[in-house]
């Protein structure tokens, strides 16, 4: 029995297959999520935050002793800086403010992931301690999207959807000049606090590096008095 025409009629079908099941898996993937996230965020933002007042950055990454982390959105004003983590998902959300996981339960699917405000809080005090900021001047803020519900009550700072953007509105008290916000938004958008890190760490390294060598004079000349006298 001759299986080429059949083999044929499967490759030619195939090949529509293929791309089809490549984009639907691309699809379902937590990269494309998370983008869809950040989208939300940022139309939302666009539309209901005045650009005179508020300033949106996405994706911006920071340097830290360890390597680097990256926040999806930081808006700021003169009312405060609000550094945004945005989470892409469905299904019951279950977590209280000083819970170190969360809980997402879809039917009877259960999967932990980290408190989202305690992952934020790195993002938080990195940016304060390059800008030379109190923690009263900037806010953590957690943005849900998807198809996901609360079954627990959140903090304040914790959201879904656009209800994100009442909680900037409702920080009404001036912390910080028009100036300073003019500063921080080109330090951010140039890369000047990545640019201000790496010399201040080559600075602290080198005072480091003269220290020791002046240690290792000290115990040179020691060892010397004690060999002579």
């Amino acid at each position: 029995m001759d299986l080429t025409p059949i083999i044929k009629q499967f490759l030619s079908v195939a090949i529509y297959l293929i791309p089809f099941f490549i984009i639907i898996k691309f699809l379902k993937s937590a990269y494309f999520k998370g983008v869809m996230g950040e989208f939300v965020v940022n139309v939302t933002a666009k539309i209901f935050l005045d650009k005179k007042k508020y300033h949106l950055l996405k994706n911006i990454t920071l340097p830290t002793e360890g390597g680097t982390t990256q926040i999806d959105h930081i808006i700021i004003s003169k009312c405060g800086i609000f550094v945004i983590e945005t989470k892409n998902m469905k299904g019951w959300i279950f977590g209280g403010e000083h819970q170190k996981s969360w809980t997402q339960k879809i039917f009877k699917h259960t999967n932990k992931f980290q408190n989202p405000l305690h992952q934020n809080y790195k993002h938080v005090k990195t940016l304060g301690s390059l800008l030379e900021l109190n923690s009263e001047q900037i806010f953590s803020l957690i943005v849900f999207v998807g198809d996901s519900e609360f079954k627990t009550k959140m903090p304040e700072n914790v959201t879904y959807g656009k209800s994100y953007i009442r909680y900037i509105k409702s920080k009404k008290q001036p912390l910080l000049t028009e100036s300073d916000v003019t500063t921080i938004v080109q330090k951010i958008e140039t890369g000047c606090l990545l640019q201000s890190f790496k010399t201040n760490r080559e600075h602290v390294k080198h005072v480091k590096q003269i220290v020791k060598n002046k240690n290792a004079v000290q115990t040179s000349n020691k060892t010397c008095q004690k060999w002579s006298g």
